[in-house]
């Protein structure tokens, strides 16, 4: 208990000193916490997607349309138990900072392969009888005051136009993580609008296929089978499991998520040598102190212990200060960003790495002067000048 005090009242003896050691390994704590948490969030549509389907497109680009027709013989293929489309929509709300995505979906059978969606059957019925209306999830009605019954316009770019959607209700996720920034309304309702327009080749097509599979395992032999049909023709296509599609999103920025990763360590590195720094003035500044100790009995072990505990404490308050901001700061980042992000948690494994660094920070802080002191002969130091 004595030691303990004593610890704890050297910690402090440069108030100054220590107070902005303390600040920095807070702010940096809570910067590598947001920036893993960042790279976490850009994963996370890919590690929550399902196993048991598939998304088919076209295997020039996703920006490339595939004719309707194909779902039939895509229904066809051994292995598929269900199957659905869409078609990205990209209107914009109000202004570009208020956009969130918008999707035209088949209301029959989407809902049925995403059972992660979840509405009540009342709202389910309305959406079916009004092609004009569409379901918007619950963070999105939240962000924006949506509720059943108001009109969302939307400005149409991929399809141009000024648009009109009803809303028929709010769906949920099933789980907590399941995002629910979206909107969705229906494709035969884009569809009709499309067959209106002269010379328009945009119409009876659809942005992706998504297919449910009885047996995940054979995921490769069935996508495979799908993109033999269409071998040789003019739209060709590539079926991949819903992972590897979220995947190939982040592929396109993978070199700033791995930038971002970088420098979330290099935030740590940088503290380990500014603590460093503290725990050398702090020990050149007690030589005298120590040597008196060792004078007095105490073992060189001792000694570079008393150094070695005070900067894993000043590391571990640092520490704790930036984890407990993390999460408020997280939260107000994830505001900022809208629909950026899938879902932005931070996650325990990110909780358990602050932890981490900040323990690692202090240990390695006190390496040097811990050995200076250890190694310092009483005369020596009893000699030196503070």
């Amino acid at each position: 208990m004595l030691i303990a005090r004593l610890i704890a009242l050297n910690l402090w003896r440069n108030s100054s000193r220590s107070l902005l050691t303390l600040i920095g390994l807070a702010i940096s704590v809570l910067a590598f916490g947001l920036l893993s948490t960042v790279v976490e969030a850009w994963y996370s549509g890919a590690e929550s997607a399902s196993k048991a389907r598939l998304i088919t497109r076209s295997a020039i680009s996703l920006v490339f349309p595939l004719p309707k027709s194909y779902e039939e013989r895509i229904r066809g293929v051994d292995g598929v138990e269900a199957i659905s489309y869409s078609r990205w929509f990209g209107g914009v709300y109000k202004d570009t900072r208020s956009f969130f995505p918008q999707f035209a979906v088949d209301v029959d059978t989407y809902f049925q392969i995403y059972p992660e969606f979840v509405m009540d059957e009342a709202t389910y019925r309305v959406f079916q009888r009004d092609p004009r209306s569409a379901v918007v999830g619950r963070r999105l009605a939240e962000e924006h005051g949506f509720a059943p019954g108001d009109i969302i316009n939307l400005r149409g770019t991929v399809f141009p136009g000024n648009w009109q959607f009803l809303v028929a209700g709010i769906f949920d996720g099933a789980e907590e993580t399941t995002d629910t920034r979206q909107m969705y309304f229906h494709w035969s309702y884009l569809n009709e609008d499309m067959k209106k327009r002269p010379l328009n080749r945009e119409a009876d097509s659809v942005g992706v296929f998504i297919t449910k599979i009885s047996d995940p395992s054979r995921a490769a032999e069935v996508s495979l089978a799908i993109d033999g049909i269409f071998s040789n023709s003019p739209k060709e296509t590539l079926t991949e499991t819903e992972q590897a599609f979220q995947l190939g999103f982040v592929s396109m920025i993978e070199t700033i998520v791995l930038a971002i990763r970088a420098v979330s360590f290099v935030v740590i590195l940088i503290i380990m040598a500014v603590m460093a720094n503290t725990m050398a003035m702090t020990a050149r500044e007690r030589t005298s102190e120590y040597a008196t100790l060792k004078a007095l009995g105490f073992s060189p072990s001792f000694v570079a212990g008393l150094i070695s505990a005070e900067s894993v404490l000043l590391a571990a308050l640092g520490g704790a200060v930036g984890i407990a901001l993390t999460f408020p700061a997280s939260d107000a980042f994830h505001s900022a960003t809208g629909t950026l992000f899938r879902s932005f948690e931070v996650s325990s494994e990110t909780v358990g790495m602050q932890i981490a660094a900040a323990v690692l920070t202090g240990l390695v802080a006190a390496v040097a002067p811990a050995i200076k002191a250890y190694r310092i002969r009483i005369v020596d130091g009893l000699r030196a000048i503070a």
